[in-house]
């Protein structure tokens, strides 16, 4: 067995757990802790179900299956924080997501990858697309941001930053469209370094029983995000996280289980063409996607959110975006550049951890 099969089979103990600490009211921050793990397994079923599927349905039909269930796991999360109101808690998660994918994710495959390899190559085809892509996702957190911070005071319309929020939002699902439309039909053949491994491990999967699993930890998901979304405040105020803390740190080390496994565990089998499309992919799903999203979703769900983000966010985003495409761009990795990421990442994560907000 695996280590990802250890961890899919083996936490999925704290679901039942979980169940029983919400119905017998037990202590907020066991709630929080047990839901938490329990969502890490069902998310890598998630990921594993998508895979299996893909394997079936074809590139085309794969790719966008990724591309819609690749972050499912932070959107369920993200959307039943925003319907519960935590609207700045979900704003943080998006800008950590993109962080720990770039930095945390990649880093730990770069590291962990070069200390088995010494030296890896990768096409440099992701990264050159995610880099202007991510830049882009950086501009469009950043100017309404700006617009917030440098119009205190001022006559400004109430709806003014939502507004715009809301047209930054269209234009990133559009972009997001374009790099599928991309990397899925006019140059494809960029990208299949590494997806044959996939197949070739594996007989054709049963559609039906994965599409049931699908199903099935989809609804997992929603029902264990309810229970920690319901108890996270309590929770982390008792252990004296702050809520920025908790959406950008905390929240996307469960979301993004999957990514983190299956990223460093292709790095191992030398496969860093699968381990950097993951980790980048990823990131670059968030920003152009999930994020735009959770906008437009706000305003049917009665929580208008916006893109005006924590000016420490912003520079947070912006300097991951930077470190990672800096060391990615040239094709090539080794531990100590993974080290590298991963010390920006823990840099970053304790100057959350001693931000007042």
């Amino acid at each position: 067995m695996t280590f990802k099969q250890t961890i899919a089979f083996g936490l999925l103990v704290f679901l039942p757990i979980s169940w029983a600490a919400e119905w017998l009211h037990w202590d907020e921050l066991v709630v929080c802790v047990t839901a938490g793990l329990a969502i890490v397994p069902l998310a890598i079923w998630l990921s594993t179900a998508t895979e299996e599927i893909a394997l079936v349905t074809g590139p085309g039909v794969g790719g966008l299956l990724n591309a819609v269930f690749g972050n499912a796991t932070e959107l369920i999360i993200a959307i039943v924080a925003l319907r519960a109101g935590l609207v700045e808690v979900v704003k943080a998660s998006i800008t950590g997501t993109v962080v720990a994918n770039l930095l945390l994710v990649l880093g730990l495959a770069m590291f962990l990858g070069g200390m088995k390899h010494k030296e890896q190559n990768f096409q440099a085809i992701v990264p050159q697309v995610n880099a202007p892509a991510m830049t882009l996702a950086v501009i469009a957190i950043f100017l309404p941001t700006l617009l917030g911070s440098t119009t205190e005071g001022a006559a400004i319309a109430p709806r003014a930053i939502q507004d715009l929020s809301e047209i930054v939002a269209l234009v990133l699902i559009i972009v997001y469209g374009l790099t599928l439309f991309f990397s899925l039909k006019t140059h494809s053949y960029l990208y299949d370094v590494g997806v044959a491994e996939l197949g070739e491990a594996h007989e054709k999967p049963n559609l039906w029983l994965w599409l049931g699993v699908l199903g099935v930890v989809t609804i997992g998901i929603a029902v264990e995000s309810e229970i920690f979304v319901g108890v996270i405040e309590s929770a982390t105020d008792k252990i004296g996280l702050t809520p920025l803390f908790t959406g950008v740190i905390v929240l996307p080390l469960l979301g993004g289980a999957a990514e983190y496994v299956t990223a460093v565990n292709v790095a191992l089998k030398n496969n860093m063409d699968l381990s950097v499309s993951v980790a980048m992919g990823s990131s670059s799903l968030v920003a152009l996607f999930v994020a735009p999203v959770l906008v437009i979703a706000g305003e049917f769900l009665g929580q208008p959110m916006d893109l005006n983000f924590n000016l420490f966010e912003v520079v947070a985003v912006a300097v991951a975006v930077t470190v990672a495409n800096l060391i990615s761009l040239d094709g090539r990795s080794n531990w100590l550049e993974g080290s590298l990421l991963l010390a920006s990442y823990v840099v970053i994560a304790s100057a959350f951890y001693y931000h007042p907000a």
